[in-house]
Protein backbone atom coordinates (compact mmCIF):
# COMPACT_ATOMS: atom_id res chain seq x y z
CA UNK A 1 0.00 0.00 0.00
CA UNK A 2 1.08 3.46 -0.70
CA UNK A 3 1.03 6.41 1.72
CA UNK A 4 1.52 9.79 0.72
CA UNK A 5 2.35 12.40 3.29
CA UNK A 6 2.10 16.10 3.23
CA UNK A 7 2.79 18.39 6.22
CA UNK A 8 1.01 21.54 6.17
CA UNK A 9 0.92 24.99 7.75
CA UNK A 10 -1.50 27.60 6.54
CA UNK A 11 -1.52 26.00 3.04
CA UNK A 12 -5.50 26.12 2.02
CA UNK A 13 -4.58 27.96 -0.88
CA UNK A 14 -1.93 25.36 -2.74
CA UNK A 15 -3.91 22.11 -1.05
CA UNK A 16 -7.17 23.32 -3.13
CA UNK A 17 -5.55 22.62 -6.21
CA UNK A 18 -3.12 20.02 -5.40
CA UNK A 19 -5.35 17.36 -3.32
CA UNK A 20 -8.00 16.85 -5.91
CA UNK A 21 -5.24 16.59 -8.82
CA UNK A 22 -3.49 14.00 -6.01
CA UNK A 23 -6.42 12.10 -5.97
CA UNK A 24 -7.44 11.87 -9.25
CA UNK A 25 -3.79 10.49 -10.30
CA UNK A 26 -3.45 8.06 -7.25
CA UNK A 27 -7.33 6.88 -5.89
CA UNK A 28 -6.06 3.76 -3.97
CA UNK A 29 -3.11 5.67 -1.88
CA UNK A 30 -3.57 6.86 1.81
CA UNK A 31 -3.29 10.79 1.67
CA UNK A 32 -2.50 12.34 4.74
CA UNK A 33 -2.53 15.96 5.41
CA UNK A 34 -1.26 16.91 8.62
CA UNK A 35 -2.21 19.89 9.71
CA UNK A 36 1.30 21.54 11.66
CA UNK A 37 -1.52 24.29 14.17
CA UNK A 38 -2.64 26.20 10.39
CA UNK A 39 -4.63 29.11 11.57
CA UNK A 40 -6.27 29.36 8.11
CA UNK A 41 -8.71 27.26 6.44
CA UNK A 42 -6.07 23.85 6.21
CA UNK A 43 -7.94 21.60 8.29
CA UNK A 44 -11.07 22.24 6.07
CA UNK A 45 -9.82 22.09 2.67
CA UNK A 46 -8.13 18.37 3.86
CA UNK A 47 -11.69 17.34 5.31
CA UNK A 48 -13.94 18.51 2.22
CA UNK A 49 -10.94 16.74 -0.09
CA UNK A 50 -11.75 13.49 1.50
CA UNK A 51 -7.99 12.61 2.77
CA UNK A 52 -6.68 11.51 5.97
CA UNK A 53 -6.79 14.69 8.50
CA UNK A 54 -4.12 14.54 11.23
CA UNK A 55 -3.92 17.77 13.45
CA UNK A 56 -1.27 19.04 15.48
CA UNK A 57 -2.78 21.02 18.58
CA UNK A 58 0.29 23.54 17.70
CA UNK A 59 2.70 24.48 15.28
CA UNK A 60 5.79 22.07 15.83
CA UNK A 61 7.82 22.39 12.88
CA UNK A 62 7.87 20.51 9.09
CA UNK A 63 9.84 17.53 10.57
CA UNK A 64 7.64 16.96 13.52
CA UNK A 65 4.83 16.87 11.00
CA UNK A 66 7.09 14.43 8.53
CA UNK A 67 7.22 11.91 11.99
CA UNK A 68 3.39 12.59 12.96
CA UNK A 69 2.50 11.40 9.23
CA UNK A 70 5.27 8.52 9.07
CA UNK A 71 3.62 6.83 12.38
CA UNK A 72 0.07 7.33 11.14
CA UNK A 73 0.42 5.78 8.05
CA UNK A 74 -0.23 2.66 7.14
CA UNK A 75 1.49 2.11 3.70
CA UNK A 76 4.90 0.09 3.02
CA UNK A 77 5.84 2.72 0.94
CA UNK A 78 5.30 6.78 2.36
CA UNK A 79 6.11 9.43 -0.16
CA UNK A 80 6.46 12.45 1.16
CA UNK A 81 5.36 15.66 -0.74
CA UNK A 82 5.83 19.54 0.01
CA UNK A 83 2.01 21.09 0.26
CA UNK A 84 2.86 24.35 -1.23
CA UNK A 85 1.88 22.94 -4.83
CA UNK A 86 5.72 22.81 -6.07
CA UNK A 87 5.33 18.86 -6.68
CA UNK A 88 3.50 17.47 -9.02
CA UNK A 89 1.51 14.21 -8.31
CA UNK A 90 1.58 12.57 -11.68
CA UNK A 91 5.58 12.86 -11.11
CA UNK A 92 5.53 10.11 -8.09
CA UNK A 93 5.00 7.53 -10.61
CA UNK A 94 8.46 8.19 -11.22
CA UNK A 95 9.82 7.91 -7.82
CA UNK A 96 8.30 4.53 -7.20
CA UNK A 97 9.85 3.25 -10.83
CA UNK A 98 12.92 3.55 -8.98
CA UNK A 99 12.13 2.25 -5.71
CA UNK A 100 10.92 -0.78 -7.87
CA UNK A 101 14.32 -0.93 -8.96
CA UNK A 102 15.91 -2.47 -5.50
CA UNK A 103 16.32 1.49 -3.62
CA UNK A 104 15.20 2.00 -0.61
CA UNK A 105 15.01 5.80 -0.45
CA UNK A 106 13.99 7.94 -3.95
CA UNK A 107 14.71 11.80 -3.77
CA UNK A 108 13.27 14.30 -6.55
CA UNK A 109 16.06 16.09 -7.38
CA UNK A 110 15.88 19.95 -8.30
CA UNK A 111 18.07 21.41 -10.86
CA UNK A 112 19.04 25.61 -10.61
CA UNK A 113 15.51 26.57 -11.97
CA UNK A 114 13.74 24.78 -8.93
CA UNK A 115 15.79 27.00 -6.06
CA UNK A 116 13.96 28.88 -4.24
CA UNK A 117 16.73 32.12 -5.08
CA UNK A 118 19.76 32.76 -5.97
CA UNK A 119 20.83 32.56 -1.72
CA UNK A 120 19.27 29.15 -1.29
CA UNK A 121 20.72 27.84 -4.61
CA UNK A 122 24.14 28.71 -3.76
CA UNK A 123 23.29 27.40 -0.32
CA UNK A 124 21.86 23.83 -1.40
CA UNK A 125 24.92 23.31 -4.01
CA UNK A 126 27.33 23.68 -0.93
CA UNK A 127 25.15 21.36 1.09
CA UNK A 128 25.08 18.98 -1.98
CA UNK A 129 29.33 19.22 -2.19
CA UNK A 130 30.11 18.55 1.33
CA UNK A 131 27.44 15.33 1.21
CA UNK A 132 28.84 13.70 -1.04
CA UNK A 133 32.48 14.55 -0.21
CA UNK A 134 31.32 12.61 3.28
CA UNK A 135 29.77 10.03 1.61
CA UNK A 136 31.39 8.79 -1.01
CA UNK A 137 28.28 9.16 -3.36
CA UNK A 138 27.07 11.94 -5.68
CA UNK A 139 24.00 13.98 -3.59
CA UNK A 140 22.27 15.68 -6.30
CA UNK A 141 19.52 17.29 -3.74
CA UNK A 142 20.28 16.86 -0.23
CA UNK A 143 17.40 19.03 1.45
CA UNK A 144 14.35 17.85 -1.49
CA UNK A 145 11.19 17.74 0.53
CA UNK A 146 10.01 15.29 -2.51
CA UNK A 147 11.41 11.47 -1.81
CA UNK A 148 9.66 8.00 -1.44
CA UNK A 149 11.12 5.59 1.27
CA UNK A 150 10.47 2.33 2.32
CA UNK A 151 8.18 2.73 5.62
CA UNK A 152 10.54 0.03 7.97
CA UNK A 153 13.54 1.92 6.66
CA UNK A 154 12.25 5.03 7.55
CA UNK A 155 11.00 4.59 10.89
CA UNK A 156 14.35 3.31 12.09
CA UNK A 157 15.44 7.16 12.10
CA UNK A 158 12.41 8.88 13.49
CA UNK A 159 14.27 9.58 16.57
CA UNK A 160 16.86 11.29 14.80
CA UNK A 161 14.78 13.63 12.73
CA UNK A 162 14.31 16.80 13.97
CA UNK A 163 11.49 18.74 14.70
CA UNK A 164 12.03 21.98 12.03
CA UNK A 165 13.40 22.39 8.47
CA UNK A 166 16.21 20.17 8.00
CA UNK A 167 14.50 16.80 8.01
CA UNK A 168 16.09 15.96 4.65
CA UNK A 169 19.41 16.67 5.42
CA UNK A 170 19.34 13.86 8.50
CA UNK A 171 17.06 11.49 6.68
CA UNK A 172 19.18 11.46 3.60
CA UNK A 173 22.65 11.29 5.69
CA UNK A 174 21.19 8.51 7.97
CA UNK A 175 20.56 6.20 4.65
CA UNK A 176 23.64 6.61 3.98
CA UNK A 177 25.35 6.25 6.93
CA UNK A 178 23.42 2.74 7.21
CA UNK A 179 24.29 1.29 3.67
CA UNK A 180 20.50 1.71 2.26
CA UNK A 181 20.65 2.47 -1.37
CA UNK A 182 19.14 5.91 -2.33
CA UNK A 183 18.54 6.82 -5.40
CA UNK A 184 18.09 10.87 -6.96
CA UNK A 185 15.21 11.23 -9.80
CA UNK A 186 15.43 14.36 -11.85
CA UNK A 187 12.09 16.49 -11.61
CA UNK A 188 10.55 19.71 -12.49
CA UNK A 189 10.12 22.26 -9.53
CA UNK A 190 7.08 24.43 -10.04
CA UNK A 191 6.98 27.80 -7.67
CA UNK A 192 5.30 27.71 -4.47
CA UNK A 193 1.67 29.41 -3.92
CA UNK A 194 1.65 31.61 -0.97
CA UNK A 195 4.02 32.53 1.41
CA UNK A 196 7.32 30.64 2.25
CA UNK A 197 7.76 30.06 5.98
CA UNK A 198 11.71 30.09 5.93
CA UNK A 199 13.01 33.19 7.19
CA UNK A 200 16.06 33.95 6.34
CA UNK A 201 18.08 35.04 9.30
CA UNK A 202 16.85 32.47 11.38
CA UNK A 203 16.77 29.99 8.95
CA UNK A 204 19.82 31.03 7.57
CA UNK A 205 21.48 30.15 10.72
CA UNK A 206 19.87 26.86 11.00
CA UNK A 207 21.19 25.76 7.68
CA UNK A 208 24.69 26.54 8.78
CA UNK A 209 24.37 24.10 11.30
CA UNK A 210 23.15 21.52 8.77
CA UNK A 211 26.69 21.87 7.18
CA UNK A 212 28.01 20.45 10.32
CA UNK A 213 25.12 17.95 11.04
CA UNK A 214 26.15 16.37 7.72
CA UNK A 215 29.44 15.38 9.02
CA UNK A 216 28.57 14.26 12.29
CA UNK A 217 25.31 11.96 10.77
CA UNK A 218 27.90 10.20 8.64
CA UNK A 219 31.83 10.31 10.08
CA UNK A 220 32.41 12.98 12.10
CA UNK A 221 36.63 12.08 11.78
CA UNK A 222 36.00 13.10 8.33
CA UNK A 223 35.28 16.75 9.43
CA UNK A 224 37.39 16.64 12.73
CA UNK A 225 40.42 15.45 11.59
CA UNK A 226 40.77 17.56 8.18
CA UNK A 227 40.25 20.55 11.09
CA UNK A 228 42.92 19.32 13.70
CA UNK A 229 45.75 18.77 10.85
CA UNK A 230 44.98 22.70 9.85
CA UNK A 231 45.36 23.71 13.51
CA UNK A 232 48.62 21.44 13.52
CA UNK A 233 50.46 22.55 10.72
CA UNK A 234 49.32 26.21 11.70
CA UNK A 235 51.15 25.81 14.70
CA UNK A 236 54.23 24.13 13.21
CA UNK A 237 54.67 26.53 10.38
CA UNK A 238 54.42 29.25 13.25
CA UNK A 239 56.80 27.48 15.28
CA UNK A 240 59.51 27.51 12.12
CA UNK A 241 58.70 31.09 11.97
CA UNK A 242 59.52 32.20 15.51
CA UNK A 243 62.33 29.62 15.97
CA UNK A 244 64.51 31.21 12.92
CA UNK A 245 63.31 34.71 14.17
CA UNK A 246 62.98 34.69 17.57
CA UNK A 247 64.63 31.47 18.46
CA UNK A 248 61.96 30.28 21.15
CA UNK A 249 58.99 28.53 21.58
CA UNK A 250 55.73 30.80 21.38
CA UNK A 251 52.67 30.37 23.18
CA UNK A 252 50.54 30.73 20.64
CA UNK A 253 52.37 27.60 19.13
CA UNK A 254 51.63 26.21 22.35
CA UNK A 255 47.88 27.09 22.08
CA UNK A 256 47.71 26.07 18.79
CA UNK A 257 48.81 22.45 19.25
CA UNK A 258 46.73 21.72 21.87
CA UNK A 259 43.66 23.16 20.14
CA UNK A 260 44.66 20.14 17.64
CA UNK A 261 44.60 17.53 19.87
CA UNK A 262 41.95 18.72 21.57
CA UNK A 263 39.54 19.11 18.03
CA UNK A 264 41.30 15.41 17.26
CA UNK A 265 40.09 13.86 20.64
CA UNK A 266 36.30 15.84 19.97
CA UNK A 267 36.50 13.57 16.81
CA UNK A 268 37.05 10.61 18.24
CA UNK A 269 34.24 11.09 20.69
CA UNK A 270 31.95 12.30 18.35
CA UNK A 271 32.98 9.16 15.85
CA UNK A 272 31.70 6.79 19.13
CA UNK A 273 28.66 8.06 19.45
CA UNK A 274 27.78 8.57 15.95
CA UNK A 275 28.11 4.50 16.04
CA UNK A 276 25.94 4.47 18.97
CA UNK A 277 23.32 6.59 17.81
CA UNK A 278 23.04 3.97 14.44
CA UNK A 279 23.39 1.22 16.46
CA UNK A 280 20.08 -1.60 16.74
CA UNK A 281 19.89 -4.38 19.04
CA UNK A 282 17.66 -7.67 17.25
Amino acid sequence: MLSIILPAKNEAEALAGLLPRLRAAWPDAEVIVVDDGSSDGTGRIAADAGVRLVRQPYSMGNGAAIKRGAREASGDVLVFMDADGQHDPALIGRLLDRLAQGYDMVVGARDWSGQAGVGRGLANTLYNWLASRMTGFRVADLTSGFRAVRADRFREFLHLLPNGFSYPTTCTMAFFRSAYAVAYEPVPVARRIGRSHIRPLRDGIRFLLIIFKIATLYSPLKLFVPASLAFFMTGLGYYAWTFVTQHRFTNMSLLLFSASVIIFLIGLISEQITALTYRRDG
